[in-house]
C-alpha cells in the first residue's frame, strides 16, 4: 500500500511514475481531496469535543447557583450527535481512501527500464551453453508420455484439465528437485526452511497484494471462514510477520519455503495449454526476506544469485531479464525474471521472478521493526523470489537433457537424490 503522507507530498511524481505502468493514475488527485476533507473533519471533531468538555464543566456551577441545566444538557447531546455524524462521515471517507489504495499498485523504482509490455524488458545476461542436438528435440510432454512419467488424462479424470499426475521417475524427479533446492538454500544461502499452510485467509491475500485486484485468480473454499487455496508461496511467507514489530538485530530474516500453489489462471486462457508450464496446481520453492530499507537492494542482488545457483548447478542455460515498468508485478518496485532455454520452444521461458516490494506489502500487512527499543517503529522491506518453480525446472531438465533414444540424463547434482543417472 502506498504511503498517504508520501503521496500527499509528492503527488505529481507518484502519478508520473505510476503512469509508466501503462494506466492513468490521475484519479489519485481526488484521493488527496478526500484526505483533506478527512483531516478537516478530524479537526472539527476535536474542536467540538473540547467545546463540549468546557460546557460540561458548567453543569456543577449551574446546579450550585440553582440555574436550569437543561439548555447545557441539550447542547451536550446535540454535540454528541454531531460528533457521531462526523465520525461516520470520516470512517466512510477513510474506507474509500483505503479501497483506492488497495487497488493502486506499487510505485516502480526510478531506475527500472521504461516500457509498455514484456517486449520492452531488458536482457542483462545469458549463462550456460545451449545444447546442440543431432536429432530433432521433443517437447517435454512428448518425452514424458513416451517415458510414462506424466499422466494428463487420468489427472483430468480425477480433477480437470491443466492438472497432472507425476509417475515413477517423474514423481521422483519432482521430489528430488524440491529437496535439492531446499538443501542448497538452507545449507549455502543461510535461509531458514519453513513448511507453511497451503490454505490462507483473506487478510493474508490483502497483505501480500493479491486481493482485491486478483481475486478471480484464486480458488475460494466453501467455508464460512472465507479461506482460500494458496495462489503462490509468497502469500503465506509474507504473512509470517504480519502485525509484528521485529528488532533490527533480527534482520534480515531469510526463509525458504516449499509450497504447493493453486491458481485459476483465468486471465491465461489459451496460453501453454499443453504440458506443465501453466497448471492449476504446481510446486514451488519460494525465497522470502524481511530487511531494513537501506539493505533491501543489496539483499535483492543476493537473492538473484541464490536462485541462479540452482540452474548453474543443474547446468541448464538461462538468462536474466529486468522487467520494464509496463510488465512489473502489481506489488513490486523492481523485478528480475530468470528464464531457462527450452529446446522444443527454441526460446527462453520464465522459471522464476526475484522482486523487491520495498515497504508496499509491509504497509498492507503492518510489518515493522525498531532500530532499538526506544526507536519509532518503521516498515520493513519485503523481498520474494522463486527458488525455483519446480515443475518448470522439470521441463527444463527433460528438454535440455534428452537423448536421441528418448531417454533423459539426470543432472549430476540430482543423482544422489534419485539413485539413478538416467530416466528411460
Amino acid at each position: 500500500m502506498l504511503d498517504l503522507k508520501y503521496l500527499r507530498e509528492n503527488l505529481d511524481e507518484v502519478i508520473t511514475r505510476l503512469n509508466t505502468r501503462g494506466e492513468d493514475f490521475s484519479h489519485l488527485k481526488v484521493l488527496l481531496d478526500k484526505d483533506e476533507k478527512r483531516r478537516e473533519i478530524i479537526a472539527e471533531t476535536e474542536k467540538m469535543k473540547a467545546r463540549r468538555n468546557e460546557i460540561s464543566k458548567k453543569i456543577g456551577e449551574y446546579k450550585r447557583e440553582g440555574k436550569d441545566v437543561a439548555p447545557i444538557l441539550k447542547t451536550i447531546e446535540d454535540s454528541k450527535q454531531e460528533v457521531t455524524r462526523l465520525d461516520a462521515e470520516r470512517k466512510k471517507i477513510e474506507n474509500s481512501i483505503r479501497d483506492t489504495l488497495l487497488i493502486t499498485p506499487n510505485i516502480p523504482h526510478k531506475n527500472i527500464p521504461y516500457g509498455e509490455s514484456e517486449d520492452d524488458n531488458v536482457e542483462l545476461k545469458k549463462e550456460g551453453d545451449i545444447p546442440a542436438f543431432d536429432f530433432e528435440p521433443k517437447a517435454h510432454w512428448d518425452l514424458a508420455r513416451d517415458l510414462d512419467i506424466l499422466d494428463f488424462d487420468r489427472a483430468a479424470k480425477i480433477a480437470s484439465s491443466r492438472f497432472v499426475i507425476y509417475k515413477g521417475l517423474g514423481a521422483k524427479l519432482e521430489r528430488a528437485l524440491i529437496s535439492f533446492m531446499l538443501d542448497l538454500h538452507t545449507h549455502e544461502g543461510g535461509y531458514e526452511e519453513m513448511l507453511l499452510p497451503f490454505i490462507v485467509n483473506e487478510q493474508s491475500l490483502i497483505a501480500s497484494g493479491q486481493f482485491p485486484k486478483f481475486k478471480e485468480d484464486v480458488f475460494e473454499l466453501t467455508d464460512k471462514r472465507k479461506l482460500f487455496l494458496n495462489p503462490t508461496a509468497e502469500v503465506p511467507s509474507i504473512n509470517l510477520h504480519r502485525d509484528e514489530i521485529l528488532a533490527a538485530t533480527e534482520l534480515p530474516r531469510r526463509y525458504a519455503a516449499f509450497t504447493t500453489a493453486f491458481r485459476q489462471e483465468s486471465g491465461s486462457a489459451g496460453r501453454d495449454t499443453r504440458g506443465i508450464i501453466r497448471l492449476h496446481q504446481f510446486n514451488k520453492v519460494e525465497l522470502i526476506k524481511f530487511c531494513q530499507p537501506e539493505y533491501s537492494y543489496e539483499e535483492l542482488d543476493k537473492m538473484l544469485k541464490d536462485s541462479e545457483k540452482i540452474l548453474q548447478k543443474l547446468k541448464i542455460p538461462y538468462r536474466i531479464i529486468e522487467l520494464c515498468s509496463g510488465d512489473l508485478g502489481f506489488a513490486m518496485a523492481k523485478t528480475y525474471d530468470i528464464e531457462v532455454y527450452l529446446p522444443a520452444y527454441k526460446t527462453y521461458r520464465e522459471i522464476g521472478s526475484i522482486s523487491n516490494a520495498e515497504d508496499y506489502q509491509a504497509r498492507r500487512g503492518n510489518i515493522r521493526f525498531k532500530r532499538d527499543k526506544d526507536a519509532k517503529a518503521e516498515y520493513v522491506h519485503t523481498l520474494n523470489g522463486s527458488g525455483l518453480a519446480v515443475g518448470r525446472t522439470v521441463v527444463a531438465i527433460l528438454e535440455n537433457y534428452q537423448q536421441a533414444d528418448g531417454s533423459v540424463i539426470v543432472p549430476e547434482v540430482l543423482r544422489p537424490y534419485m539413485n539413478t543417472d538416467i530416466i528411460k
